[in-house]
């Protein structure tokens, strides 16, 4: 086993439950880490035997171009299409961190971070 991190994802995203930002939007980052047997592309030295990060990159852009209330609710769905996008992934975790997010006081960001494993279906 091992593990894939794409860190730090800049997007510039219009989630929060204020109507203003969803008008206003402001910065994201985003990091991904997927658990997954590099073992045949660490022998073959091919990209169709691993987890392509530039494929991890787009998912994540694609689920924050869709707006939420809770970056909680992004995180899911990305979790979601990770592991329906790449059937060798065990496990992925997301954080999502909003930058300036529109709260009194000296905060700089806030974050979440959420992780899953595999679902396996148990046989009969």
């Amino acid at each position: 086993m091992g593990i894939i991190r794409v860190e730090d994802i800049r997007c510039y995203a219009y989630h929060g439950c204020m109507d203003e930002e969803g008008i206003i939007g402001t910065d994201f980052s985003i990091t991904v880490e997927v658990k997954t047997d590099l073992s045949a592309s660490a022998k073959s030295d091919k990209l169709s035997d691993t987890v392509d990060y530039v494929a991890i990159s787009r998912v994540v852009q694609e689920e924050m171009s869709t707006r939420s209330k809770l970056i909680e609710h992004v995180a899911q769905r990305i979790l979601n299409r990770l592991m329906q996008e790449f059937p060798s992934v065990e496990k992925s975790k997301v954080v999502i961190v909003k930058h300036k997010a529109p709260i009194q006081g000296d905060v700089q960001r806030v974050s979440v971070e959420m992780e899953a494993p595999r679902k396996r279906s148990k046989s009969l």
